[in-house]
């Protein structure tokens, strides 16, 4: 006699989480069957493929992620033979890891005078998230590891102090896609001459209005000089 039918439970023998062109498994059993039952899997409502089972061992399906529409969602139904009744499992969907662009690493601006503050950026255009940064100054790491978990950026701020804080900076970037980590551009920073000081600008902003002061009196002594010695005849 067989039993009353439960319904089945689909599960991936892997992770979901799958790289294209990749070999899945998923199992469905219905713990209540009495053998034999018939397992069917379906992808969008669509059948895939039906696997009789003889004993209360799981029906193994095994599929490869070619493309996005093989994500899922996936369905199995149990069913016996001489019924047109069947239960259906819960849905089951893959996500897809896509391997990390080459980052960028940039700053708004290259030339800096000694003893500035300045911010790097490192950034990967595509690749699935979350994505880890990390900032090197030659070999040496210079920060901690940065896992950003929208798309942005990862920025760092740097004090170039002097010649040996101009670079060469890199930065590496890597996500869960297997052997992922990928390096960026290297970039220098230039430095320019120092500004002068505000001492410095100030004598000359005072130097400049004295001038000034002069000039507007040598013009205007004439117009001063001339009526009096009008009045005076």
């Amino acid at each position: 006699f067989a039993g009353v039918l439960s319904n089945p439970r689909l599960m991936t023998v892997q992770s979901l989480t799958v790289v294209m062109n990749q070999n899945v498994t998923m199992s469905c059993c219905s713990a209540s069957a009495s053998p034999p039952v018939r397992y069917t899997l379906f992808k969008h409502n669509q059948q895939v493929s039906s696997l009789n089972s003889s004993d209360s061992s799981p029906a193994l399906f095994t599929l490869t992620i070619s493309s996005a529409s093989d994500l899922g969602p996936y369905k199995c139904k149990a069913e016996y033979n001489s019924s047109t009744d069947g239960k259906y499992s819960n849905s089951l969907s893959f996500t897809l890891i896509e391997p990390i662009s080459k980052p960028v690493l940039s700053s708004p601006t290259s030339h800096t005078p000694q003893g500035q503050n300045v911010t790097l950026s490192c950034f990967s255009e595509n690749g699935s998230l979350p994505i880890t940064y990390l900032f090197f100054k030659g070999k040496q790491s210079i920060s901690p590891q940065k896992t950003m978990h929208k798309r942005e950026a990862a920025v760092i701020f740097l004090l170039v102090n002097s010649s040996a804080d101009s670079g060469t900076y890199k930065c590496k970037a890597n996500n869960s896609f297997p052997n992922s980590t990928k390096y960026s551009n290297s970039f220098n920073f230039t430095l320019t001459a120092e500004e002068r000081s505000h001492s410095q600008a100030l004598i000359i902003s005072l130097g400049l209005l004295l001038l000034l002061l002069i000039i507007g009196l040598a013009l205007a002594i004439p117009f001063l000089i001339i009526p009096s010695y009008k009045a005076s005849e």
